[in-house]
């Protein structure tokens, strides 16, 4: 294994994921050189390179920079397991005997010698853990932060303080178990659904890997559940487990719950003291629930009911988070990762109680075929609560199609009372052609690369 402080030099594969650019601006404010490939020249990749890296976006060998072509203990070299085993530049490195670690590796050792606050759950932990780092930040010691989206605050996915805190706030990514290379003092967990069945086989399997994160925590060190995942701490009882909720009984729950103009208010009860009207700067009901377990982890670091009443009120989200592009006279345009039933479940509820008379329509990119053949009912069922739902084509990521597999495989078991297919370089025409009162666009895969062009047809649409 390399050591941290004889490395100069260190070559991304996948530079333009979230968690590797995050890595890549860590080592880069730390002076070291860093270039990388991707597949994909994106508004981050291109961020990276204003920021003094070197990256390229076809695979090959010869295109890598001369300096990191040498394997020597100054260089390192960190990918993400989306790339596949086959790919040139990362198998030129794996047999010329550079140090070769995963992303969660390289995050592990960085955090090893780090007071280190980990947010892990099969949603909610990028939201989760923005806040939980803008909390800290409100206070003396402040924090530094690796999150798993762009903070609108911050305009990075890594926050960097000069007050010399011990304090690191990380997400925790359960892909590929990613999360087992952590060992945190303090840790949420914010949700354990089923999801990456292609990594775990079942439901089962994700359970156990997250019991196993649980066993990583440092001995008598504090975890934050949802309220009903106690189970998943039965087996360490050297540790302090706390649970949070929303209006049900809970260590630390949200109570007299307010919506005004689509932003919600209300009291933080804590095991010391009750905050009240606290005011939450996003919108998004379940962010409360979010808000409630960042808060949790910031009061017991040590956060005071001002530094939490402020930090809440001050933020300003994640990008495409419950993300707000658009609102007008006529219509509304919300844009969100949400990719799992269960996140789509939260997003269109949200939506339905912030807007309950008005005419919600959906657009659904579903990610990952075999994330759509194992709950293609449930993405149903999620997307029901729309007036409108349209689900266009499938984002593939890392995988190639499955027979038999399309959209047609969720919208049969749609019940809105309208459903339709749409072509995705269709949709703006879609939105064009169409009355738009309230409109969600949802995925993790490339829909967002339309936001702008939908707001702007939006914007055009309320000068008609």
């Amino acid at each position: 294994m390399y050591e941290m402080e004889r490395i100069s030099r260190v070559y991304l594969v996948g530079i333009g994921g979230i968690g590797m650019s995050a890595l890549a601006r860590y080592f880069r404010k730390h002076q070291l050189d860093v270039a990388g490939f991707d597949s994909t020249q994106t508004e981050l990749t291109t961020q990276l390179e204003k920021e003094g890296m070197a990256i390229h976006y076809t695979d090959s060998i010869d295109l890598i920079p001369k300096e990191f072509r040498t394997p020597d203990t100054e260089t390192l070299v960190v990918y993400t397991p989306a790339v596949s085993d086959n790919h040139s530049e990362l198998s030129f490195f794996r047999t010329h005997g550079f140090n070769v670690v995963k992303r969660s590796q390289a995050l592990g050792i960085l955090s090893g010698s780090r007071f280190t606050a980990a947010v892990a759950g099969t949603h909610g932990k990028t939201t989760t853990s923005t806040m939980l780092a803008h909390l800290l930040c409100h206070t003396l010691g402040g924090c530094d932060a690796f999150l798993g989206g762009i903070s609108k605050n911050y305009g990075s996915n890594l926050i960097l303080n000069d007050r010399g805190s011990n304090i690191l706030v990380v997400e925790a990514d359960e892909f590929d178990r990613s999360f087992l290379q952590l060992m945190p003092n303090i840790a949420i967990i914010t949700s354990i659904d089923a999801d990456h069945l292609d990594v775990f086989g079942t439901y089962k399997q994700v359970q156990e890997a997250f019991r196993d994160f649980v066993s990583n925590l440092k001995p008598n060190g504090v975890l934050i559940v949802k309220q009903g995942l106690e189970w998943v701490a039965a087996h360490r009882n050297d540790l302090k487990v706390y649970t949070y909720a929303v209006d049900l009984d809970a260590n630390f729950r949200a109570t007299d719950l307010k919506l005004t103009n689509g932003l919600s208010s209300f009291s933080l009860e804590i095991p010391s003291q009750t905050i009240e009207e606290i005011s939450l700067g996003v919108l998004g009901l379940y962010n409360v629930e979010n808000a409630v377990a960042a808060s949790a982890v910031a009061s017991i670091l040590g956060a005071n009911a001002e530094q939490i009443m402020s930090g809440l009120e001050s933020f300003k989200g994640v990008n495409r988070r419950f993300d707000l592009r658009h609102w007008g006279r006529k219509s509304i345009y919300i844009d969100d990762y949400a990719h799992h039933p269960e996140e789509l479940k939260a997003a269109i509820g949200s939506a339905r109680r912030m807007f309950p008379n008005r005419k919600i329509t959906g657009i659904f990119q579903p990610h990952l075929y075999s994330r759509t053949r194992d709950f293609a009912k449930e993405f149903a069922e999620s997307l029901s609560i729309l007036d409108y739902a349209v689900v266009t084509d499938i984002y593939p990521a890392r995988e190639e199609p499955i027979e038999g597999v399309t959209p047609q495989l969720i919208l049969h078991a749609v019940t809105s009372p309208q459903k339709g297919y749409c072509a995705f370089n269709g949709i703006e025409t879609f939105v064009k052609e169409n009355p738009i009162d309230i409109l969600l666009t949802m995925g993790a895969g490339n829909i967002d690369k339309l936001a702008y062009s939908i707001t702007e047809t939006l914007k055009n649409k309320e000068r008609q």
